[in-house]
């Protein structure tokens, strides 16, 4: 008997929670219904134009309100236009005569004016003028030796001291230094070179050491 009471017991309490959770759920649903209708939309501030009178948009009609006021346009008729071609009218129109002094651009038995004819041109005098000489042979380079002394000894002959470089030669007339330079007349304040590379003869002057 006693398990039979309990369970009818955990029955009613079931029964009231459940109706409990259905009456509380209605409840919200109803204020959520109501609160959505019974809303309005505010109605929009229109801010006064600095150009307009305060009242202008209170008295001024809208266009779908009231139609715009004013004359109706006269509707016009196609039945007095006369569609024939009038050739005697285009007649007379091709019939003007240009009266200008100057060409008529829109005849072509009118002459173009005159070009006028350069004086001289100037290619053809380019042609005339005579051509520039071939270019002569390359110049010889420099003899990089350097006549610094002489020395003469018993029989009168002189001998040349030349610097080229680091090195130092001592030669007579007819001896080629470095080989490459044939030494000519020796004198006490010059002497002469010959390059044997170009075959070019220079004089050398006695510079100090």
């Amino acid at each position: 008997m006693r398990l039979g009471t309990e369970n009818k017991r955990q029955v009613y309490l079931v029964i009231a929670l459940f109706a409990c959770i259905v009456i509380v759920g209605g409840w919200e649903l109803y204020g959520s219904f109501s609160g959505s209708s019974g809303s309005a939309k505010p109605t929009p501030v229109r801010t006064p134009s600095l150009n307009t009178p305060p009242d202008a948009d209170a008295s001024a009609p809208t266009a779908s309100a009231t139609p715009a006021a004013g004359a109706e346009a006269q509707k016009l008729s196609n039945a007095g236009i006369d569609p024939t071609l009038h050739f005697e009218k285009l007649a007379q129109s091709e019939d003007v005569h240009y009266a200008g002094t100057g060409r008529n651009i829109f005849s072509t038995e009118s002459a173009p004016p005159p070009i006028p004819v350069p004086l001289s041109n100037g290619r053809n005098n380019l042609a005339k003028l005579p051509p520039p000489p071939p270019p002569g042979p390359p110049k010889p380079p420099q003899i990089e030796l350097k006549y610094f002394g002489y020395s003469q000894d018993a029989s009168k002959m002189f001998k040349a001291f030349f610097i080229h470089g680091d090195d130092i030669f001592m030669a007579r007339t007819g001896d080629i230094v470095d080989h490459r330079y044939k030494v000519g007349a020796i004198k006490p304040l010059s002497v002469e070179v010959t390059d044997l590379a170009y075959n070019n003869t220079q004089t050398l002057s006695l510079s100090p050491f």
